[in-house]
């Protein structure tokens, strides 16, 4: 029988630990952003479009006010990665988040396009929360006052039993999160199937919206490019067109804080969105969608650049796999995703142990999110989801953070006898 390694006492893994500890390191495994390496991949952004080379067919001079729907050639750049036709794509500032916020605000205070009312009429306003999840997505919610109601996130998306059951009996469900492709923390890539099913469902409210977070759309990690089923045709095709609103943004692809976000819906969502942006803002930064549109050029320009990420990043998710799977493999309970895109791993302890683990984390001098932050109101029921943002560090750093979560893993579990 091949000989099998004894597993270390307490007091051996906290040796080992106090030892990591002494090192005195400072690292974060925090926030999904991109490196300098990354940034440093479009600093030709920085002297285009040029001291006279700042017209656009559509707009003339793009020093001036206007163009409150984005640039048309920004529009035709962007629309394939939308699953859109150009004129269902608004293209806006730097910030996704943004037009999340402002849409639900929108709705709070005007209702939809097909609303019978403003939102914040309503006795309660609530929406569907995968879980594992984005925080920021829950902290709008609970900004604005809106009910959040976890449903699982499976291997394929989220449980779908659960979501047409809600949807179908409570009218004040009136939207659904969704990251459907490397979903933040946990890489989820929505089937074909499900998609099919969030745009063919009955709902009982007639307002009823996907806010469709596509911020993974082209950010790979393996050479495959996996598609997904276009929810904008699909939920059209069964008679809701207005369900799907799609946001996506630069932010991973060119410069974080200086890229560009767009979403993209229905003629009429389009139309009902630009009506009430319209009093917020004579019209986006058109120099800095020209410039975009200068560097990526077009679908080809982009999948072409992010093959450039990829080539930095995606040796550090291998090296956070290859270290938990080295030591924390005999670990009964511990588990974690193994994502061909986006930007996170999601590592699973025992039971009750995350918050212990992100706190011996901590004392080993690495930062990680706070424990809860996967789910609504910070509360992670079983207290067991951990997010792994390993894009930033360097690669040696990434590596030593990993060990050092590992330690802390083991540890946890070693102090509770499991």
């Amino acid at each position: 029988m091949p000989n099998v390694a004894p597993t270390p006492s307490l007091s051996e893994i906290r040796a080992r630990f106090d030892a990591f500890k002494s090192q005195g390191l400072k690292l974060n495994l925090t926030r999904g952003k991109p490196s300098p390496a990354q940034l440093d991949l479009s600093n030709a952004l920085l002297s285009l479009p040029g001291p006279s080379d700042y017209t656009a067919e559509d707009v003339g001079d793009c020093r001036n006010y206007g163009g409150l729907q984005g640039l048309a050639s920004a529009r035709r750049l962007f629309a394939p990665i939308m699953g859109a036709l150009a004129d269902q794509v608004v293209v806006a500032n730097n910030s996704s988040l943004a037009l999340m916020h402002d849409t639900i605000v929108f709705a709070l205070l005007k209702g939809m396009c097909d609303s019978p009312r403003p939102w914040s009429q309503e006795q309660t306003v609530s929406f569907l929360c995968p879980v594992p999840g984005y925080d920021r997505h829950f902290t709008i919610c609970e900004e604005y006052g809106i009910r959040m109601i976890s449903v699982p996130l499976r291997d394929d998306g989220p449980g779908m039993d659960e979501v047409e059951r809600l949807v179908a009996s409570d009218a004040s469900i009136k939207g659904m999160w969704c990251m459907p492709k490397y979903s933040n923390p946990t890489g989820t890539t929505y089937s074909a199937r499900v998609v099919e099913r969030l745009a063919s469902m009955k709902t009982a409210a007639p307002d009823f919206r996907l806010f469709w977070d596509n911020a993974y759309v082209v950010h790979h990690l393996t050479a495959e490019r996996i598609a997904i089923a276009n929810v904008l045709d699909l939920a059209a095709g069964q008679g809701h067109p207005n369900r799907p609103i799609v946001f996506a943004s630069t932010s991973k692809i060119t410069l974080a804080g200086s890229g560009l976000a767009m979403c993209a819906a229905s003629p009429a969502n389009v139309k009902w969105f630009l009506q009430h942006a319209m009093p917020r803002t004579i019209g986006p930064d058109k120099i800095n969608q020209l410039r975009h549109v200068r560097f990526l050029q077009d679908e080809a320009g982009v999948l072409a650049h992010m093959d450039k990420h990829r080539a930095l990043i995606a040796p550090k998710f291998e090296a956070v796999l290859k270290v938990f799977d080295a030591q924390l493999s005999d670990v009964n309970g511990v588990s974690w995703t193994r994502p061909k895109g986006g930007y996170f791993i999601s590592l699973q302890v025992p039971n009750g142990l995350a918050k212990r683990v992100v706190l011996l984390a901590k004392e080993a001098g690495i930062e990680l999110t706070p424990a809860g932050s996967t789910h609504p109101y910070r509360k992670d029921p079983e207290d067991r989801t951990i997010r792994i943002a390993p894009t930033f560090p360097e690669l040696a750093e990434v590596t030593r953070a990993a060990e050092g979560v590992a330690l802390a893993v083991r540890l946890a579990t070693a102090e509770t006898g499991r």
